[in-house]
C-alpha cells in the first residue's frame, strides 16, 4: 500500500484511468486528465505564492468543478483545506479565518464582497486563473497522520468550531465508503450536496478510490426541478442527497418524472422518517434510498445500508474501520436494543478540535478515545445502527421525553404536510411544551387543530405538540438540514 495522503491518492486516480468524461456541470463535460492538469498547476501556483505544508487555506466557493481542482491542489502542496459554505455571511467568516490562522482564501468573483469585508490582511484568490499560470507541481511528502482538513461546524448550536480531519482519516473513509455502496455498472452519480459539506467532501474523496472510471453531474446548488431534469437527462444511475432535498423532491409531480436509470440515493447529514422513504420510492419505483449516518467528527461517514443489505429504518453497519457501543446516561454499555448515546471508536475519528476548544456541554467530544456523539439511538442483534435524535434538541415535558424527531415523522406523514420541524417551549408549569412548525403543500388548507388531532393518534397524548405554527418554508442550516435553533428563535416569549 503507498502513502496513505490525499495529494497522492489524486495522482493515483488520475494515472488508473484513461481520459474521459470526468464532471458534467452547467452543461459541459469536463475531462478527467484536463482536470488533472489544473489540479497541477494550481499546486504549482500555490507554492510559488509561499503556501506551504501545513497553512490553512480556506476554500469559499459554489459547487464547481473548480472546487475539486483547488481541494486536489492544496492537498497536494501540502496545506490544509478549510472549507467554507458559500452562503455564510462576513462575520461567520471572519470568525473562520481568525480562529483557523488561514493565511489565504481561494473564492468566486461573485462571493468577492463578502470575501473582502471579512479576509483583511488574508491573501485572496478570486477563482484559479492567476494560480493555473504556474508550471504543473507534484504533490509534497506528507505524514497520513497530518493535518488534511480543518472542518467548522456547530453553526448551529453556538460559534462555529473547527474540526481537524487527518490524510489517513479521510483516506480510509473514502475507501471504505466507496467500497461498502459501490456497485458494479452503475458509474454516473449526480452530485447536488455542497462539496464545503463533509459529506460533499468525502464524496469527492470516496471517487478517488474509483475502480473504473466514474462521472459525477455537479449541481451548483440543490432544486428539485433540477435535480430532476438533469437526473433524466443525463441518466444518472445513483446520486447522494439530504433528507431536506428529498422532502422537496416530494412535494414535486414525481410521477411526471421517471428516472428509470436512477437505482439509489444515498441519504445522510439527517435522520430520515420512514415514511418519507417509501412514499419516495413508492413514487419513484426502482430507486432505492440507501441512509448512512455519520459526523463531521468521524470524518463524515460512520455507517451505510450496503446495497443488497439494506434495512429500513436504520442508518445501517458501521463502515469497517469502526466501532459502536450505545452508552447508558452513567457510561456503562447498554444491552442490545436499548436506547443511549452513540459513541463510535476508530482510527479515523478527527484529531480533536481546533485550539483545544472545549465541545457544547451535552454535544459532541472526543473522551479517551471514544466519541461521543450527542445522538441517541441503539443497535439490533445484527449490528445495525437506528438514530432516534440529538441528545440536546431533547423536550422534557412534566417529566416524560419527547423526541423531536417521532413527532416530525407523524406531521410529516399527513399528506398535506411537505415538512415539519418540532422544537420545545419553555413553560412554568411543565418544564417544555411541544410546538411545531409546519410548510404545507401549495393549496392545502388542513387546518392546525386537525394536525395535532392526527399527531396524537400517532404518538399518543403526551408527545403530541399543543400548537401548531404555519410558516412558507421550514428553515434549514446552509447544508439544508432541519435548523431548530432557527424555529426556537420563533418562539413567541
Amino acid at each position: 500500500m503507498g502513502e496513505l495522503t490525499l495529494g497522492r491518492l489524486a495522482e493515483e486516480a488520475w494515472e488508473r484511468f484513461d481520459d474521459h468524461d470526468a464532471v458534467f456541470y452547467d452543461g459541459v463535460w469536463h475531462r478527467g486528465h484536463a482536470l488533472a492538469e489544473r489540479a497541477r498547476r494550481v499546486c504549482g501556483g500555490l507554492v510559488e505564492a509561499g503556501v506551504r505544508p501545513g497553512d490553512r487555506v480556506a476554500v469559499m466557493m459554489a459547487n464547481s468543478p473548480d472546487v475539486g481542482v483547488v481541494y486536489q491542489a492544496l492537498w497536494a502542496a501540502g496545506a490544509v483545506v478549510t472549507p467554507v459554505v458559500f452562503l455564510v455571511g462576513a462575520a461567520e467568516l471572519r470568525h473562520i479565518l481568525t480562529d483557523s490562522g488561514a493565511t489565504a482564501v481561494v473564492t468566486s468573483p461573485e462571493l468577492l464582497p463578502v470575501v473582502e469585508e471579512a479576509a483583511t490582511g488574508v491573501r485572496v484568490f478570486v477563482d484559479t486563473a492567476e494560480l493555473e499560470r504556474a508550471a504543473e507541481h507534484g504533490p509534497v511528502p506528507r505524514d497520513p497522520g497530518d493535518l488534511a482538513a480543518l472542518m467548522y461546524t456547530g453553526g448551529t448550536t453556538g460559534t462555529a468550531k473547527g474540526v481537524m480531519l487527518s490524510h489517513r482519516g479521510l483516506w480510509q473513509v473514502g475507501k471504505d465508503a466507496f467500497e461498502m455502496s459501490h456497485q458494479e455498472g452503475l458509474d454516473r452519480a449526480i452530485v447536488p450536496v455542497p462539496l464545503s459539506h463533509a459529506y460533499g467532501l468525502i464524496v469527492t474523496v470516496a471517487g478517488m478510490h474509483a475502480t473504473a472510471p466514474q462521472q459525477a453531474v455537479l449541481m451548483r446548488w440543490f432544486d428539485p426541478k433540477v435535480f430532476l431534469s438533469l437526473a433524466a437527462e443525463q441518466r444518472v444511475r445513483y446520486g447522494t442527497v439530504v433528507p431536506a432535498m428529498l422532502h422537496m423532491l416530494l412535494a414535486e409531480p414525481l410521477e411526471e418524472h421517471p428516472l428509470p436509470d436512477l437505482a439509489f440515493l444515498t441519504c445522510g447529514a439527517a435522520p430520515l422518517g420512514r415514511d418519507a422513504l417509501e412514499e419516495f420510492e413508492r413514487r419513484m419505483p426502482g430507486t432505492q434510498i440507501l441512509e448512512g449516518y455519520g459526523l463531521t467528527e468521524t470524518s463524515a461517514v460512520t455507517t451505510f445500508n450496503p446495497p443488497g443489505r439494506r434495512r429500513v429504518g436504520s442508518v445501517g453497519l458501521p463502515l469497517a474501520g469502526y466501532r459502536i457501543a450505545i452508552r447508558e446516561s452513567s457510561g456503562e454499555e447498554a444491552e442490545c436494543g436499548d436506547v443511549g448515546e452513540i459513541c463510535v471508536r476508530g482510527e479515523s475519528l478527527m484529531l480533536g478540535y481546533w485550539g483545544e476548544q472545549e465541545p457544547d456541554p451535552g454535544g459532541t467530544a472526543l473522551v479517551d478515545g471514544e466519541l461521543r456523539t450527542g445522538d441517541i439511538g441503539c443497535v439490533d442483534d445484527d449490528g445495525y445502527l437506528y438514530v432516534v435524535d440529538r441528545k440536546k434538541d431533547l423536550i422534557i415535558r412534566g417529566g416524560f421525553n419527547v423526541f423531536p424527531r417521532d413527532v416530525e415523522d407523524a406531521l410529516n406523514e399527513h399528506p398535506d404536510v411537505v415538512m415539519s420541524g418540532v422544537v420545545g417551549r419553555p413553560d412554568p408549569r411543565l418544564g417544555e411544551e411541544v410546538v411545531a412548525f409546519v410548510q404545507l403543500m401549495p393549496g392545502r388548507t388542513v387546518t392546525a387543530d386537525e394536525l395535532i388531532a392526527w399527531a396524537r393518534e400517532r404518538v399518543g397524548r403526551v408527545k403530541y405538540p399543543r400548537e401548531v405554527v404555519f410558516v412558507d418554508a421550514i428553515p434549514v442550516t446552509s447544508v439544508l438540514k432541519l435548523d431548530r435553533k432557527a424555529l426556537r428563535a420563533r418562539l413567541s416569549p
